[in-house]
């Protein structure tokens, strides 16, 4: 399928899909071997695509079932015949396909008198020798796009579509088109595209019409015939085009700095070239109109086939062209350089390029020198590029005095604090999403800033010491690790702050207070906590809900979009069909409900006791108690070594196996720590229960070290490891056990079964894995000084029964 085929079907199906209440139903039935309309297709189709396949004719009751067809492809098949009636039964057509078949007569398409509902119609590479349009295309009140070709367009070919208001007419011109100056006075368009057969020059009539009763005129895959363009271009006193596209397009260097510094020359205010193939391209520089009165020039999706040109010269020429916007897009520019002299451009885009921090600046000497000549720039647009430092862009831009708008967007930006960041006095609006900027960004960031997005980064708190923002009004944080609520001490006149998706668990809501301003707010997604902590946050939630907060905020997305993530019971509940009691929450009233039951249990319990002799129990594991503390106080005596193999025993779960063998073990046994560990992997006796083989560890270990993470108090395993070595640390003292903690484990993720584990670590000092590299020295040295003891000298064997 030809490209301006495929953009008008692609064009048509995208605006049925909007108009469109619900999801259509579509059948393919393209490339299908099909000869004839088959007869049983669904009745809601509303999108048909037949391409592709060998239809000759179309017949009344072709389409008596699919009486909601709104689109329909038949191009690429064979036709040569439509029954004036096979529309009859589809009321609601709107987009019809008929290109690249055979139909010979643009006057004998009496079928299109049951189409008064088409917008779009493609009827280009047919058979037609003539452009003459019948009455019928008259009735087609509503179209909107038209795709014709013919081999000749002479004067009232279009006549009887005079009272149609297209908005675009597209020619698909044929081999050798004859083509009579003036036939298309009677088209009432907005917009004519005309695409050249390729390797033929393009009639220059045409163009000259085209310029003079079109605002816009696109031409699309030229390869030749430029010259001849510019030249009726040139000659033209009056041009009614504002806009006018190159698309798809090769061309030399020299066709296309000649063809756009004559419409420089023109009254045309829009130039736009996609898909473009440039071709011989310069070793200096190339002359540019110095005054025009165009607006803006775009280059979208531009690549060369040259492998050896000056690049600087390629960015000089668009640089410095006379322009209010420029914009290039989707292209492999690696450099823009700094225009010669004061530029009157105010608008830059070169999104999605491949743009270094070294943008507009060059090099002197030994120093780079900052461009001075864009001054005049409001919006600068760096969207997608391979940006990295935030203090360096500050530089490039610092003398864009008068730029209001920047969007660094989708780029790689980082900032580190160590340098100040320079910009231009007049920026409010700035957009910074999705890069990787921490809270140390609040350093670098404009004083005058009023729009701020953030979006996708790595802030997750914003610093007290933060430079004042004090005009700022708009703040997106969504997708970043914000942890609370900001206070705005740094922003007084903030309206509006959006913390989508971030960490917040019970957001502090007093925090608003010193948010005078703010009237929306949006929390949604966030892992709530729902504790008491978080019944301000919900009450807040509800008022906004009924508008009845003193605040006046609003809660975007109140109530879907927030919900529970703990405690387990009330996961993925909605906020506010939460209800934690007050009682659960004030401390009085909980002391009130907890102590009047408690001092009638105490008596009845003090009685129960009594009865029970429980203080005789009590006086002997007191005495036991004292025992075991005077053993842990006496010095280990050669003897208490006996059987004693290993230094220590190591428990863990094989989700952390391998932090076990890389770290634990390098750097505990061999000539790193010099210790004797003992493991399951290499240690249990194959035969042995697993139980027997743990009980016979432990025992053969001075200590007992345990990796503890999410992993191991999963594992029924670590468990019965942890059972036999708390019985161990009572015999041998509280050193007997180590806990180095993998990860954060909070106590309510411990299961109830661990209360050893939970009784460990409330009493005892464990040792954290530290996630920054250079503490890890300090954390090998500490854990092999609680493991180092003097064993027996002992051969390391394995384990007997």
């Amino acid at each position: 399928m030809r490209p301006v085929t495929t953009a008008l079907w692609a064009t048509a199906m995208l605006v049925g899909l909007q108009l469109s209440a619900s999801s259509p139903d579509i059948v393919d039935l393209s490339s299908k071997n099909l000869s004839s309309v088959p007869r049983d297709l669904p009745q809601t189709t509303e999108i048909l695509d037949l391409s592709c396949n060998h239809i000759q004719q179309l017949h009344r009751g072709d389409f008596k079932n699919t009486t909601l067809l709104r689109f329909l492809n038949i191009s690429w098949n064979s036709l040569e015949e439509i029954d004036r009636q096979t529309f009859l039964d589809t009321p609601l057509l709107e987009n019809l396909d008929l290109s690249y078949n055979r139909l010979t007569n643009l006057t004998g398409q009496q079928y299109l008198l049951h189409t008064q509902n088409l917008v779009v119609l493609n009827l280009t590479r047919n058979a037609f020798l003539t452009m003459t349009l019948g009455s019928e295309f008259g009735s087609l009140v509503k179209l909107e796009r038209l795709a014709l070709g013919a081999k000749n367009i002479s004067m009232g070919d279009f006549k009887n579509i005079a009272e149609v208001k297209l908005h675009t007419l597209t020619l698909c011109l044929e081999d050798a088109l004859g083509y009579e100056r003036g036939s298309l006075n009677d088209v009432h368009a907005h917009r004519l595209q005309i695409a050249s057969p390729g390797h033929q020059i393009m009639g220059c009539d045409l163009f000259a019409d085209a310029l003079s009763l079109f605002v816009e005129v696109e031409l699309t895959n030229l390869t030749e015939g430029y010259k001849d363009l510019s030249r009726r271009m040139s000659e033209r006193a009056e041009i009614h085009t504002s806009h006018h596209y190159l698309t798809n397009i090769s061309i030399t260097w020299a066709d296309l700095t000649h063809y756009v510094n004559t419409v420089l020359r023109t009254s045309i205010a829009h130039l736009s070239a996609s898909d473009v193939i440039m071709s011989k391209l310069p070793y200096i520089d190339t002359e540019v109109v110095k005054t025009s009165k165009m607006k803006s020039f775009t280059a979208r999706r531009a690549v060369v086939n040259s492998f050896f040109f000056s690049q600087e010269a390629v960015y000089n020429f668009f640089i410095n062209l006379p322009v209010e916007t420029l914009a290039l897009v989707e292209t492999s520019i690696i450099h823009m350089t700094c225009p010669k002299l004061q530029s009157p451009i105010l608008e830059l885009d070169f999104s999605f390029c491949a743009l270094s921090d070294t943008i507009f600046s060059r090099v002197e000497g030994q120093q780079r020198v900052e461009c001075e000549n864009l001054g005049n720039v409001r919006k600068l647009t760096l969207v997608g590029n391979n940006l990295k430092s935030l203090q360096l862009l500050s530089k490039r831009v610092q003398n864009m005095k008068s730029l209001q708008h920047l969007d660094l967007s989708l780029n790689s930006l980082f900032y580190d604090g160590l340098e100040e960041c320079v910009w231009p006095p007049n920026i409010t609006n700035m957009t910074l999403s999705s890069n990787g900027l921490t809270d140390l960004v609040f350093k670098c960031l404009p004083k005058g800033t009023e729009i701020l997005d953030l979006q996708n980064n790595q802030v997750s708190v914003i610093p007290s010491t933060i430079l004042e923002l004090k005009n700022l009004s708009f703040l997106n944080l969504n997708f970043n690790r914000m942890r609370d609520l900001p206070a705005c001490n740094g922003f007084p006149l903030l309206n509006e702050l959006l913390l989508k998706s971030n960490s917040l668990h019970a957001p502090s809501v007093n925090k608003l207070e010193s948010c005078p301003q703010l009237k929306t707010l949006d929390v949604s997604s966030n892992p709530f906590t729902c504790t008491c902590a978080l019944r301000s946050f919900i009450s807040l939630g509800i008022k906004s809900e009924k508008k009845k907060s003193h605040t006046g905020i609003e809660l975007l997305s109140w109530p879907l979009g927030y919900h529970c993530t703990y405690p387990e019971v009330v996961r993925n509940s909605v906020l506010n069909k939460i209800s934690i009691l007050e009682v659960s929450c004030n401390v009085g009233l909980l002391a009130a409900a907890i102590l009047c039951p408690a001092v009638v249990m105490i008596i009845a319990v003090v009685s129960l006791c009594h009865r029970l002799d429980v203080p005789w129990y009590i006086g002997m594991i007191w005495q036991w108690t004292r025992a075991k503390h005077r053993a842990r106080t006496r010095h280990v005596r050669p003897e208490d070594l006996v059987g004693i193999e290993f230094h220590a025993f190591v428990s863990y779960s094989q989700h952390d196996a391998d932090w076990v063998h890389n770290y634990l073990l390098n750097n505990l046994e061999g000539p790193a720590g010099g210790l004797r560990i003992c493991h399951h992997e290499k240690n249990f006796v194959p035969g042995k229960t697993i139980v027997e083989n743990i009980i016979n560890c432990v025992e053969k270990s001075r200590r007992s070290v345990f990796v503890l993470s999410g992993h191991f108090v999963k594992s029924e395993w670590c468990h019965y490891e942890l059972y036999f070595a708390s019985h161990q640390r009572m015999a041998q003292g509280s050193d007997s056990v180590v806990l180095v903690l993998l990860e954060p484990l909070p106590q309510y993720l411990i299961p109830s079964k661990y209360y050893q584990l939970k009784s460990m670590m409330g009493r005892h000092t464990y040792l954290e894995w530290p996630q920054d590299r250079a503490k890890h020295r300090l954390f090998w040295a500490n854990l092999r000084a609680a493991l180092q003891a003097d064993l027996p000298n002992t051969p390391v064997t394995e384990l007997e029964e």
